[in-house]
């Protein structure tokens, strides 16, 4: 399917009668439309002409995928609000005259006729089409009324209604236009041409025509318009626009650098590894651009609402007009009056539209802040959240852990900690790689040490032949299956060392210890205030980890969990979650999308921590946080309430303001002109009430 976008796209009832004369072009297989994102996806062959004829109603304009937004005029310039100016112009004339001639006078009711006709022109054409077909929408149920008042010669409460119903089309236009700024603006972090070297030559190209294995030349000041390794130089680059974070990083040879981050200070060499499409940037668009089409619960709830809803009103009103007359001998004009009215109190605009501006709104703002969140149904969850749960490694802790301590017995430390580098360099555990580390670190030569046999013992340690005799490096635990008992001298000496929150490995054979590693994770500067805040926001807090359970109670008191889980192997990680889900119902798993991958399935909500660039992150996770900062999770669940209970005030206010109104029909008080002021001033708070979600901070 190829996508375009759409400008001027402000109600999903337009929205989905363009999707259907999309479908219904020549050449064209399917449509899907996305109003959040302002984007329709089309399979099969069409033009922009096209599309642009298919969006006439509504002088929808069309431009694809990656083509720059179409510049319009100031929202008070724009053509759509300038027969709302001659209309309201014509009123307020009419309305003049009315005290030079009386209130049916020919000239006045011209007045008024001439701004009916004129701004509501193209909704008379929506309505009358509509009502041919018994598509009951908000431009029907207007049209009746307008009409219904014209005959019953309320000529000016009709000219009123059809200039504040114009008035409130412009400002629902203008909301969500504002609302998808913070999306459209995603576009334009990245440039649309790059100076390249290429086979020798140094020439500027355009972002769709650099090919992977490109040299891009970034000069200071200017931002990366491709993703790519660095090949040559050091700077240090503003990735705000990817990661949300708000400190430069350095950047040097093989580091990954991505497009739309800005270079601060030296000259790089950059080699393209994606194509434009497939950067960072793009896929954080995209996803974003997708999580709007996801219905979230509440809209789900008001779409289906809205579609029993509407036609419900128009019976209602067809009811109002007739009973009292007939039953009641009651005057017919002010009764079909009354209906009228109903009607276009009864217009579901405010109920429409309470639900999607609020999460285009949210969303985008969690994008511009470097929360990817992937769908209305993950806002509104993450709301609701009672417990999270953190894989300790990687995510409360810095996830590089070091070597502390080595305690042998009996041999000489080299080459006892060449052994276990040698048996070591075969696993990709970072208790491992933090032993190599160690051992390249002492300059130890353990690259010609004879390792057969390797073999990982899932969660408790190695097994490798050195010199025609097996030996083992893992856990304590491991050891105490191989001897049964630890010998007690050394057992004290693990549980000191495991008292200060460190892990310890041991290298033996079956028969006997010969070393003790002990290897420490630095916990993260903002571990203990991510923990308080979300502990602060009635939220419990969990640690997870594989070590035992010395060593997690040691780093779960530093950071202040609510609860610790020790010894837990990728299994058992997962098992514990379906109990935290049994007993809080909604429960969010935070890790790194990839080792944690069962654990993230299993809970309500993913987190993925420090996505940017991570392919596997950004896809499996339902909230990714592209930078590895923890302090934007209390954000997102303070966005994520901020979200559920603007949701929740839109639809009550939007539906208790038209409740109130119908009950004025009851006396009879309900009028033309408190009908759309009611119907008008629910939409425009509504909206108003939604964008407020752009001031959420962090």
């Amino acid at each position: 399917m190829k996508a375009y976008r759409v400008q001027g796209l402000s109600c999903s009832n337009c929205a989905a009668k363009f999707e259907r004369n999309v479908k219904e072009l020549p050449g064209v297989q399917d449509a899907k439309i996305n109003f959040g994102a302002a984007k329709i996806y089309v399979n099969g062959d069409t033009t922009v002409e096209d599309l642009e004829k298919a969006g006439a109603f509504e002088n929808l304009k069309i431009r694809e995928e990656r083509e720059k937004k179409i510049e319009r005029p100031p929202f008070w310039k724009q053509k759509e609000n300038i027969s709302v100016y001659i209309s309201a112009l014509l009123v307020l004339l009419s309305w003049g005259l009315r005290t030079q001639y009386s209130e049916e006078h020919i000239i006045p009711t011209v007045g008024y006729a001439a701004a009916i006709l004129i701004g509501g022109y193209s909704l008379f054409i929506k309505g009358v089409k509509n009502l041919s077909r018994l598509n009951f929408d908000m431009n029907t149920l207007m049209t009746i009324a307008i009409i219904g008042a014209a005959i019953l010669g309320e000529w000016g409460e009709g000219a009123t209604v059809v200039i504040l119903f114009a008035i409130s089309e412009a400002l629902e236009r203008y909301s969500m236009d504002k609302a998808r700024q913070s999306i459209e603006s995603l576009m334009d972090i990245a440039p649309d041409e790059a100076f390249v070297r290429r086979n020798g030559k140094e020439l500027v190209i355009r972002v769709e025509d650099i090919q992977i294995g490109d040299t891009m030349i970034v000069k200071p000041g200017q931002k990366l318009a491709m993703d790519g390794i660095v090949t040559k130089g050091i700077s240090t680059l503003n990735q705000a626009a990817i990661t949300g974070e708000s400190i430069p990083v350095t950047k040097t040879v093989e580091d990954e650098v991505f497009a739309g981050t800005l270079n601060e200070e030296g000259l790089l060499e950059v080699k393209v590894t994606k194509r434009v499409e497939d950067t960072t940037l793009s896929k954080i668009i995209h996803l974003v651009e997708e999580a709007q089409a996801e219905r979230a619960p509440s809209q789900a709830f008001v779409d289906k609402f809205a579609k029993h809803y509407t036609p419900a009103i128009v019976i209602i009103a067809l009811l109002i007009a007739i009973i009292p007359p007939l039953l009641f001998s009651a005057d017919w004009s002010e009764w079909v009056y009354e209906g009228l009215a109903v009607l276009v109190v009864g217009c579901p605009c405010a109920l429409v539209v309470s639900t999607p501006i609020a999460i285009v709104t949210a969303i985008g703002n969690a994008a511009r802040k470097g929360v990817l969140i992937k769908g209305g149904i993950h806002l509104e969850e993450a709301g609701a959240l009672k417990a999270i749960a953190f894989d300790k490694t990687g995510t409360l802790t810095k996830g590089i852990p070091t070597v502390t301590n080595i305690v042998t017995f009996g041999g000489k430390e080299v080459e006892l900690l060449a052994m276990t580098a040698a048996i070591e360099n075969g696993s990709k555990h970072p208790l491992a790689t933090s032993i190599v580390r160690e051992a390249e670190k002492k300059d130890i030569n353990f690259g010609s040490i004879q390792v057969d046999n390797f073999q990982s013992i899932t969660g408790k340690g190695v097994k490798a032949v050195v010199n025609n005799e097996i030996y083992y490096a893992g856990s304590p635990a491991l050891f105490k299956e191989l001897h049964q008992t630890i010998e007690k001298r050394i057992d004290i000496q693990i549980k000191k060392l495991q008292t200060e929150g460190k892990t310890v490995m041991i290298l033996g054979t079956a028969n006997e210890i010969q070393m003790l590693i002990a290897v420490a994770d630095e916990i993260r500067e903002s571990s203990k205030e991510v923990i308080r805040s979300l502990n602060n926001l009635g939220i419990n807090t969990v640690m997870l980890t594989g070590d035992n359970q010395e060593t997690a109670n040691t780093i779960g008191k530093q950071v202040g969990v609510t609860s610790i889980e020790a010894n837990l192997l990728p299994e058992g990680k997962l098992n514990f979650i379906k109990r935290l889900r049994n007993a809080h119902n909604s429960v969010a798993m935070v890790g790194d999308g990839v080792n944690d991958a069962p654990a993230l399935a299993a809970s309500t909500i993913g987190v993925a921590m420090g996505s940017a660039g991570t392919d596997t992150a950004l896809e499996t996770a339902d909230i990714a946080l592209m930078s590895d900062d923890l302090n934007k999770l209390p954000y997102t669940i303070n966005l994520s309430r901020k979200a559920l209970q603007i949701i929740k005030q839109n639809i009550t206010f939007s539906l208790a303001i038209k409740l109130l109104a119908l009950l004025l029909v009851v006396p009879g008080w309900l009028t033309l002109w408190i009908a759309i002021f009611a119907d008008m001033g629910a939409t425009l708070l509504v909206t108003l009430n939604s964008l407020r979600l752009l001031r959420v901070k962090e």
